[in-house]
């Protein structure tokens, strides 16, 4: 059976991002999820009022032991904290045998830093490179290509900058540009696809790239093509802002369990 994701990420103890969220949506789509924790966070919709990174070698034996026993279809990272763990999750990636979805997380949705300003080289270097998938938003594309990202033409430079660094996709999210409408580019060598939806005007998308990021990887771990996997995690994540359940004061969390209502 296909659809085994090993998530390596941070933990978010209001369940709305990390490793909570990344769980909620491979389980929704049908996939099986299995994790290697990088850093445990204090931390509601209100914020991030706390960061603990584990060790590199624990989060390496952590992958190691899915890996070796249950396996992994596809694999997805998220928060990494500093140069140490982005080395020590880029030898994980390297060894795994399966396509990575990358997130590229650097800041959190209140802004609190997640990712060390020197390690973003090391993502650029180590961690785009060995993405079958990288998801950034704009200021993320930003930061690892040095171009500004203020609207869709300078995401798709942005994109084609980012997989000449060798990534094998890269879906540029539009949610940080102004507009009306949000658009996400999945750019590939052989060309574009764009997915395009009117803007929600919500305070209640904690999560958001974790979200889709994990629900494309669901979709290659099921053995989708990679046009199908992120149109599929894309309508996934539209639905879920959409029924968000509105818990909390600040940035809450989406809906991850539409669909097994919907069943």
């Amino acid at each position: 059976m296909r659809g085994r994701v090993l998530i390596i990420a941070g933990s978010d103890s209001g369940g709305g991002a990390g490793v909570q969220a990344d769980i909620k949506a491979v389980t929704a789509l049908g996939g099986y999820a299995a994790t290697a924790i990088t850093a445990i966070t204090v931390q509601n919709t209100l914020g991030v009022h706390g960061v603990h990174g584990l060790p590199p070698e624990l989060v390496r034996a952590q992958a190691e032991a899915v890996l070796g026993d249950i396996g992994a279809d596809a694999l997805k990272t998220g928060m990494l904290g500093d140069a140490v763990m982005v080395r020590a999750v880029a030898d994980i990636l390297e060894s795994a045998g399966a396509p990575a979805v990358v997130d590229p997380v650097m800041v959190a949705k209140g802004g609190a830093a997640l990712l060390a300003a020197e390690a973003v080289a090391a993502v650029r270097e180590l961690m785009v490179p060995r993405a079958a998938l990288l998801t950034p938003n704009a200021p993320e594309a930003a930061a690892l290509t040095g171009r500004a990202v203020e609207g869709p033409d300078d995401a798709r430079r942005a994109g084609e900058a980012l997989l000449k660094l060798g990534a094998g996709a890269v879906l540029m999210k539009g949610g940080h540009l102004p507009g009306e409408r949000v658009i996400d580019i999945l750019m590939t060598p052989e060309g574009e696809t764009t997915f395009e939806a009117e803007r929600l005007e919500t305070r209640h998308t904690h999560g958001t790239g974790c979200t889709l990021a994990s629900a494309c990887a669901a979709g290659l771990a099921q053995g989708l093509g990679l046009a199908e996997a992120v149109a599929g995690g894309w309508a996934y994540v539209q639905e879920a802002l959409r029924r968000a359940p509105g818990f909390g004061a600040g940035h809450g969390p989406l809906d991850h369990a539409w669909p097994m209502r919907d069943r």
